[in-house]
């Protein structure tokens, strides 16, 4: 697990105007930034980033985020695994703690939780798009609220 401090000085060091430019052409605009959202096609530019808040946010998709956040979505990693990604481009030695047993087993329930609701939210998927009672009662349920198709398959 990657120590506390370290974690900070990448923080401090990852400033989200830089890390963005890295993959987006901005154009300031007032205190902000201003570029095409690379989390979805756009042809007029909704994503900005905020220089004082440290964080970017596409009005188009609704991601928001700091500069690790963007890291793990554009570049598909984790959150340790973004971290050092911008610990190499900062040059940041990366330091690690021991974790305990406690957190050891604490981290595999939590894995292991995840993978079951994952399981749950696609069974749960499959049910309502491709049974009869999902199709007859649970999408017409949602089309009764005024739900669109896109909305329900998310």
């Amino acid at each position: 697990m990657i120590d506390r401090q370290t974690i900070e000085r990448i923080l401090d060091a990852a400033q989200i105007v830089d890390v963005v430019q890295e993959f987006v052409p901005l154009k300031k605009r007032g205190v902000n930034y201003l570029g095409l959202c690379p989390f979805h096609n756009e042809k007029t530019p909704s994503f900005t980033v905020s220089p004082s808040k440290e964080i970017f946010k596409c009005f188009g998709c609704g991601k928001v985020g700091n500069s690790v956040n963007f890291i793990m979505e554009h570049e598909h990693l984790t959150y340790p695994e973004a971290l050092k990604y911008l610990a190499r481009k900062y040059h940041i030695e990366v330091v690690e703690k021991e974790r305990s047993p406690e957190e050891i087993e604490k981290q595999n329930e939590r894995e292991s939780l995840l993978v079951v609701t994952a399981y749950a939210a696609r069974r749960f998927t499959e049910n309502l798009l491709h049974s009869d009672e999902g199709i007859n009662i649970g999408l017409a349920y949602f089309r009764e609220r005024g739900f669109r198709q896109e909305t329900v398959k998310k």
